[in-house]
């Protein structure tokens, strides 16, 4: 049931003002509702409504979006309940929800709800209170040394939550309670925290002549306040962030609002002190790390146009941006910008849909860009923009391929002599090492070498993983975990597990074996507590307050160690097991690139050393060679050949279900159901790799197309000719899916 607005229609017969709303659930079309006399509306403000026995919050839109309903008599219409205080989504937000919603075949109730995300933005302000220094008032009667520290700290003047004045002055609140009662200090409500500006003149930096050759242009493109998509394709250490930091204060100086995307909340640190050397003032944080209040108030901000530069996950790409003017996705090959969850989107490809909506410019940085953007700046969709040398006149580390058919690791050790040999002359330096391998925990399989049992997940085709530092086996799929057992669970007996394999703690285990002088680092995201306690463990290694460093993917995102000398690559082979992926090799690429580049990139000369089965690899040939070029030509003629993206489309169709048999039949009648063409493939259905994850069977199709065909169009009319999934089925519908497992 739906009304067109203008931007809300008045039903002249009955004389009834009808405003169209979307409710953040998971439906494609808006629902009409009775606009109260005297409740002023416009298009993008959130009202609560009610929906069956529910209130619910809901976004007014500006037209009706869905198949139209049976006409409803006025009468029975309901009412709309209240309009919520809070800024209302601007229109643009409106037009990309929908954009998102038609690309990934998602319901745009869903794609609305990620813009909601703020929760405290709907609810009720609740005025914080703190206290300040009553200014004349004579001395308390008791003035214990316990008082006179609070009121030398409240002496500033400021205002500060009792908490916090207590444990500035290391007293209890009770001794603030007390300053209260004497009149001394005064129960004032605290202001709301405003984002500082930065100052786009605050700090000139001096460039060499390629970097300023990349300042000009991609000023130019904020000077042309259209839109376009520039690759800023550096080597790593090459100085990639102060380049497009000036693009930023080119934006800030002509008014508008900037978007920083990082693919990692533990990268924001390092990046921030950089930010605000630059601006004399910190952006504005939003991640996943953040309280429900501090999220409502960025949120706020960003709509009102206080936060004017945004710092960044994905999500940060939903926020209700007022006056929005550049974005930036820096690392944008990280696969970390892909969800998938509920709406399954690319955000490297959705900042750039946001930018062509809004007419600005989009930066897309990184060391070793996606194969879709190398295509896409190849062919001048992008402009293409290089630093090929490092800022600080280092060269890139040399790579040294230990092949261990050769020289393999001690037994039951894991790293090779050579590795070894080098981090002992590296310790002996004075320099630091660092040790990566992408595998959390102790070992990823415990097995009973009485019976041969290999211990599973009951609930996932996976193994559990052995963390001995929690003494569980866990499971990485669905978080099952269990105490580490004593005896096999099979045949019972005593003390036959063993750990097969290395994970990061098995790896550290070792090193505080051979080097038990060093002071080691692990970072690995499920041992680390939280973001400050990983932002300390990174300044720790920035300040050279570790000696060898041990870590999963997130040592390879863009952190700046000095005194970093010797890199080793303890799998390089890893990746490559993943044959269904197609991306198997450019990732692993872009990965070994990417953790070896931490290497000299200032006070110490870079090594890199890559432990391999495969050393004739194309991968590893062109890692210790630094052959990019010639990786990306055969990669690309591979993706062409195929014609996978970019050269195709792929969709990605999950059926999923407690049983398997009825997973199976399920799958089987939709691949059944698909559109005769004769220049789209429906593959499968076959059984997922992982083939159970949290007790659901999992069923695969796979849709290719040429790059020129609508694939939506064709999945609309697919899907629409499908029967109501019963019972606990499951569809999923994955546009360029980034997992194949």
């Amino acid at each position: 049931m739906h009304s067109l607005l203008d931007p809300l229609e008045t039903n002249a017969r009955a004389r009834t003002q009808l405003a169209p709303v979307v409710l953040a659930v998971a439906l494609d079309q808006t629902y009409d509702y009775l606009v109260p006399p005297g409740l002023e509306l416009e298009p993008g403000c959130f009202v609560l409504v009610p929906f069956g026995p529910q209130s619910r919050i809901g976004v007014v839109w500006d037209k009706a979006v869905g198949e139209p309903g049976k006409p409803v008599d006025a009468k029975k219409l309901k009412a709309i309940t209240a309009r919520l205080d809070a800024p209302p989504l601007p229109a643009i937000s409106l037009r990309f929800a929908e954009w998102i919603a038609r690309y990934t075949l998602s319901p745009l109730g869903m794609t609305v709800r990620m813009m909601m995300s703020a929760r405290a933005v709907f609810e009720p302000q609740k005025p914080r209170f703190g206290v300040t220094l009553v200014e004349g008032a004579p001395e308390p009667p008791r003035l214990t040394p316990a008082r006179k520290r609070a009121l030398e700290v409240a002496g500033d003047g400021a205002i500060r939550a009792k908490a916090a004045l207590a444990a500035a002055a290391e007293c209890s609140t009770g001794v603030i309670d007390g300053l209260v009662a004497s009149g001394n200090l005064i129960e004032v409500a605290i202001p709301e925290k405003r984002p500082p500006l930065p100052d786009p003149n605050h700090r000139a930096t001096e460039f060499t002549p390629e970097q300023a050759a990349a300042v000009h242009t991609l000023r130019s493109a904020v000077d042309g306040a259209n839109y376009s998509v520039t690759l800023l394709d550096g080597v790593t250490g090459s100085g990639k962030t102060e380049v497009y930091f000036e693009a930023v204060a080119r934006t800030l100086e002509r008014g508008h609002q900037g978007l920083i995307m990082l693919p990692e909340i533990a990268l924001t640190d390092q990046f921030m002190r950089r930010f605000e050397a630059r601006f004399g003032a910190s952006p504005v944080e939003w991640h996943s790390a953040l309280s429900g209040p501090e999220r409502g108030r960025v949120w706020r901000q960003t709509a009102t146009g206080e936060a004017r530069v945004v710092v960044g996950a994905r999500s940060a790409l939903f926020l209700p941006f007022s006056n929005l003017g550049l974005i930036i996705v820096d690392e944008e090959h990280d696969a970390g910008y892909k969800q998938d969850d509920r709406v399954h989107y690319q955000a490297r490809d959705m900042a750039v849909v946001r930018g062509n909506l809004g007419g600005f410019p989009v930066i897309l940085a990184s060391a070793t860009p996606s194969i879709e953007t190398h295509v896409n700046a190849r062919t001048g969709r992008y402009r293409h923009v290089i630093l090929p040398g490092r800022f600080s006149g280092a060269s890139l580390p040399d790579v040294t391929a230990i092949d261990l058919r050769l020289t393999p690791p001690d037994k039951g050790k894991w790293l090779a002599p050579p590795l070894v040999e080098a981090i002992t002359r590296t310790l002996a330096d004075g320099q630091q090492a660092l040790l990566f391998l992408n595998r959390r925990g102790y070992a990823p399989l415990t097995l009973c070498r009485s019976c041969g049992h290999r211990i599973e997940c009951p609930q996932c085709t996976a193994w559990l993983v052995e963390h001995r530092f929690r003494n569980k086996l866990h499971c990485h799929h669905c978080g099952f975990s269990i105490p580490l057992p004593e005896k096999c669970p099979k045949c019972s007996e005593p003390g036959s597990l063993v750990a097969c394999g290395p994970g990061v703690e098995r790896v550290a285990e070792e090193v505080a074996e051979r080097f038990p002088e060093a002071r080691v680092a692990l970072l690995s995201s499920d041992l680390v507590p939280g973001l400050t306690e990983m932002r300390d463990m990174i300044r720790d290694i920035e300040a050279g307050g570790i000696d060898i460093v041990i870590g999963t993917q997130m040592v390879a995102k863009g952190h700046h160690f000095p005194n970093l000398a010797t890199v080793g690559i303890v799998d390089g082979d890893l990746g490559l097991a993943q044959g269904a992926d197609p991306r198997a090799g450019e990732r692993t690429f872009q990965l070994l690139h990417q953790v070896t580049g931490r290497a000299g990139r200032a006070l110490a000369e870079g090594r890199g050393y890559v432990q391999t089965h495969m050393p004739d690899h194309p991968v590893m040939a062109a890692i210790i060679s630094g052959d990019r070029e010639a990786f990306l030509e055969r990669e690309i003629a591979s993706r062409r050949k195929g014609l996978l993206p970019p050269f195709g489309r792929l969709v990605a169709l999950i059926v999923a279900a407690r049983d398997k048999e009825t997973a199976q039949l399920i799958a089987r009648d939709i691949a059944h159901r698909a559109p005769r063409s004769e220049v789209i493939e429906v593959l499968g259905p076959a059984e997922a790799p992982l083939a159970v994850i949290r007790g659901r069977h999992r069923w695969r199709l796979l849709v290719k197309a040429p790059r020129e065909i609508d694939v939506q169009a064709y999945l609309r009319a697919w899907l629409a000719e499908l029967p109501p999934l019963k019972g606990d089925v499951r569809l999923t519908v994955d546009v360029d899916p980034y997992s194949f497992l």
